[in-house]
């Protein structure tokens, strides 16, 4: 509950401390989106009551160690700050009186947030799945709707739910298993692809519109589940075999080109720039063995390939975006920022399943001149990864184990028109 706290009212007993403020989620110094939902936390100690300074003026008074602001209160505070700074201070009261702590910043960018964020909610095991779904989460507050649940498709697992150019009108999701398939949904109305022909390794897996939403670039992949018996390994999934295709939604037609479906290689995590001219993917040369051992030693790295939105072709010629043999690091998950400038991937030390590898980071480059980009603020000493882009090219968000190692929950990050 939130009481109005008068200045007259402030205590003249209160000690201040250079201690950071202990708060959950660590919301200090940061840069947020002008229409965030509200940034509620708790204090981790045991308080009698918290009071919250916003710009040096005393705003809000909660009881006990629970801060949760008004949402009517916390849109005009960010509409009224938007593209300035807001010096935050906590103060608490405890059993040996008020102590306040060290003041941090809230930066408010005018670069709005995409209003929903989809997402899988999964508990971070190997043995089983369960209570597996899809959500969307708004951004601007709290509501969290469930738009697939295993229950409702026979108790299979899902994954890879992508959007044609952030636009949720034209979307998919991979059902695995019996009787799965691509979901795809256009409108509204959903219809179940088999995109899958003799001799694949598999149905599709990972995949990606074209900005027509035409075309899907998509691979498939026969993945194999490893666990490692080492102190400290938990599991390796890797694939192998993997391919990449093209399907045609209007003409119902498969593509193949040799050069990202070659058998003594392994093409993975295709995707299409924003303009439709390339084809991004992942690329490593096929082991002689896949020992976890000797998966130490599979790397990829980032290609592309020109594409031709007329006749649905993939270019002959492949250009090396990030060469894992010189640069020593794995590459998957790309994705172009949708004004087509930049291009975010994750980097591990091998392997193609960044989840459990704790070294795993994001690396951002510059289409430009492909020149690579600090994204160290961002990045943790846990997991970085499956990210995205908003629409506007200004926000990324992804997973991060940084909080307990065990689940990755996500993260924003600003983009400005450098990129930094």
């Amino acid at each position: 509950m939130a009481l109005s706290f008068p200045a007259c009212n402030c205590p003249s007993d209160i000690v201040r401390s250079d201690e950071p403020a202990p708060i959950y989620p660590d919301y200090t110094d940061i840069t947020i989106p002008v229409n965030i939902a509200p940034l509620n936390f708790l204090l981790r100690e045991d308080v009698s009551r918290t009071v919250v300074f916003i710009n040096g003026k005393k705003t809000a008074s909660f009881r006990r160690n629970k801060v949760t602001f008004r949402e009517s209160f916390w849109r005009k505070l960010l509409e009224a700050n938007a593209g300035s700074d807001m010096e935050i201070s906590v103060a608490v009261r405890t059993e040996n009186g008020w102590k306040e702590y060290r003041h941090f910043t809230w930066t408010v960018s005018g670069d709005r947030i995409d209003p929903y964020l989809t997402y899988r909610i999964i508990e971070p095991d190997y043995e089983a799945f369960n209570n597996i779904a899809l959500q969307q989460r708004c951004t601007e507050n709290f509501d969290t709707d469930c738009f697939s649940d295993f229950r409702v498709i026979g108790d299979k697992c899902m994954n890879c739910h992508t959007f044609a150019g952030q636009d949720p009108n034209t979307s998919m999701f991979y059902v695995r298993g019996e009787d799965g398939g691509a979901i795809l949904n256009i409108d509204g109305n959903l219809q179940k692809l088999s995109l899958k022909s003799e001799g694949w390794a598999s149905g599709s897996v990972y995949f990606g519109f074209s900005p027509s939403g035409r075309y899907i670039v998509f691979s498939t992949n026969k993945v194999v589940p490893g666990y490692h018996g080492r102190a400290g390994g938990r599991m390796e999934v890797y694939d192998t075999e993997s391919d990449v295709y093209v399907a045609d939604l209007v003409s119902h037609t498969f593509s193949k080109a040799p050069q990202v479906s070659r058998p003594d290689c392994l093409e993975t995590f295709p995707c299409f720039s924003p303009d439709g001219c390339h084809i991004y993917f992942c690329t490593a040369p096929t082991p002689e063995s896949f020992e976890l051992d000797e998966l130490k030693n599979l790397r990829y790295s980032l290609c592309r390939a020109a594409f031709d939105e007329e006749t649905g072709e993939i270019g002959t010629r492949i250009d090396t975006v990030f060469n894992a043999r010189t640069r020593g690091y794995s590459v998957c998950h790309p994705r172009v920022s949708p004004d087509g400038r930049h291009i975010c991937f994750t980097i591990a030390e091998y392997g193609t399943f960044p989840l459990w590898h704790m070294e795993s980071d994001l690396v951002m480059m510059n289409l430009d001149d492909m020149e690579l980009i600090p994204m160290n603020p961002a990045n943790s000493d846990k997991s970085d990864t499956y990210h995205s882009w908003s629409s506007t090219s200004r926000w990324l968000v992804f997973a991060s184990k940084r909080d307990d190692g065990i689940y990755g929950k996500p993260y924003f990050t600003h983009i400005d028109s450098e990129g930094k």
